[in-house]
């Protein structure tokens, strides 16, 4: 018997294990038949996960924690039995700011602390003059993309609560409201910030591999409860996400898992995605591409849930005063990110995986 799931998620390159999950027919494989909802935010998918009108849901890494422990919203028990990427962001710059940043520029400019010194000099001298605070936009309070920026600013000796205002817009509001001037720049996944590059309206000033190496950014997430009354379900879910994952893995399948992801998301081009899934990211106009595998890792080094992962989050919401701390508060994290439900899955021993996230800024 076939069992069908309604799983939310957003339109976003990584996504991609879902997408593929379905259309590539490894859910089918698994007797499962997923009904993928597309959402415009990630509020809307955490509240449809939270009453049960979802199953299960592509899902902010951080959110998933965020609701277990009952942070600024209800406390609804969740569970993460396999992870669906790290890394994927970047930070995008208006055009006039980012002409503004590199004339401030004293060094590298791949290296975030050097760019953040000069967004610094920028800040300062529209305080002097009066202006307006610069606005940035990032994706939900409880999100990799958020703790990005903040490491970014606090490297240049920025206070992301007192310099800046830093406010919350659903991923495909990004561009518009950068083109409308409601934005001064902003932290989104793929492929939003090439959007906004290949309109002429942004360039993106750092990859989110730049920043951190390796960020915990998507999960599944199911809640609690399904996941003990229907285990074998969600077992099934999580090999058929490992299946995808080694499909996509394939070079010579990306520009079917571009051609896939278009026709789910809708607003992308097969082109752009093809490209960022090789790792090639324009981040400027005519042509200026940057190279990095790591940019967004969708392979079997992603999935494992670690619960590594989830302390790392947990200290940027203490960082970012989103979380109390303590160890309880820190276990009850940890707790979310299943990595012995993701090995029972497969069948096999939780792997020992030492997290290193490598954040470059001081972290």
């Amino acid at each position: 018997m076939t069992i069908r799931l309604r799983v939310g998620f957003m339109p976003l390159v990584d996504a991609a294990l879902l997408v593929a999950a379905q259309s590539g027919g490894f859910a089918e494989a698994e007797g499962l038949a997923l009904e993928l909802v597309r959402e415009v935010s990630w509020a809307n998918i955490r509240d449809r996960l939270n009453v049960g009108l979802f199953d299960a849901a592509h899902m902010l890494a951080p959110a998933a924690i965020a609701t277990h422990l009952g942070l600024g919203q209800v406390q609804v028990d969740l569970s993460v039995p396999v992870a669906l990427n790290l890394n994927g962001n970047a930070v995008t710059l208006s055009r006039p700011l980012a002409a503004a940043v590199a004339e401030a520029m004293q060094g590298d400019p791949l290296d975030p602390a050097v760019t953040a010194r000069a967004l610094a000099t920028v800040v300062a001298r529209r305080a002097a003059e009066g202006a307006p605070q610069l606005t940035f936009g990032h994706v939900f309070p409880y999100s990799t993309h958020h703790y990005q920026l903040r490491l970014w600013l606090q490297a240049g000796g920025l206070d992301p609560d007192r310099d800046l205002r830093l406010v919350v817009l659903p991923p495909p509001y990004m561009v518009a409201s950068l083109a409308n001037g409601q934005l001064d720049g902003f932290c989104v996944g793929a492929p939003w910030n090439n959007f906004a590059v290949r309109a002429g309206i942004g360039e993106i000033v750092h990859l989110g591999c730049e920043l951190v190496r390796r960020a915990p950014e998507k999960v599944l997430a199911v809640r609690s409860g399904f996941d003990e009354e229907a285990p074998d379900t969600v077992d099934r879910l999580v090999r058929a996400v490992a299946a995808a994952s080694a499909w996509c893995s394939q070079p010579d399948n990306r520009d079917r898992l571009a051609g896939h992801l278009v026709a789910a998301c809708g607003d992308m081009d097969a082109a752009i995605v093809a490209r960022l899934l090789a790792g090639q990211i324009t981040v400027g106009l005519p042509d200026r591409t940057r190279h990095r595998e790591d940019f967004l890792i969708l392979g079997a080094a992603a999935l494992p849930p670690d619960p590594a992962h989830a302390a790392w989050l947990h200290g940027q919401m203490v960082e970012a005063g989103q979380a109390h701390g303590g160890a309880e508060e820190a276990g009850r994290a940890r707790a979310v990110y299943r990595l012995d439900r993701f090995a029972a899955a497969l069948g096999g021993a939780a792997p020992a995986m030492p997290f290193d996230p490598g954040v470059f800024l001081g972290r």
